[in-house]
């Protein structure tokens, strides 16, 4: 990460909604992982439940829902929506 105030999947709250830019250093077999889930860069999403100790985080992204850990998660760089 080069900006430091970028934030992870990991990072955020029931309700935002944003836009994933990239990747952080997850291995390249997990990137694929993610990017074969639809979590590609550009694509929008919002969380919409949060575990009650934070993990696991679902999300909706492209129509359909899906849990991530919280450590799988912060692989995932993402931008706030408004």
């Amino acid at each position: 990460m080069n900006d430091k105030h970028a934030m992870t999947l990991g990072d955020l709250q029931t309700g935002d909604r944003v836009r994933i830019t990239g990747f952080t250093g997850a291995s390249a077999s997990y990137r694929r992982k993610l990017l074969a889930m639809g979590l590609t860069p550009g694509a929008e999403l919002s969380v919409t439940r949060l575990a009650p100790m934070g993990d696991p985080v679902e999300i909706s992204v492209r129509g359909f829902s899906m849990s991530l850990r919280r450590g799988e998660a912060a692989a995932v760089l993402v931008e706030k929506l408004s």
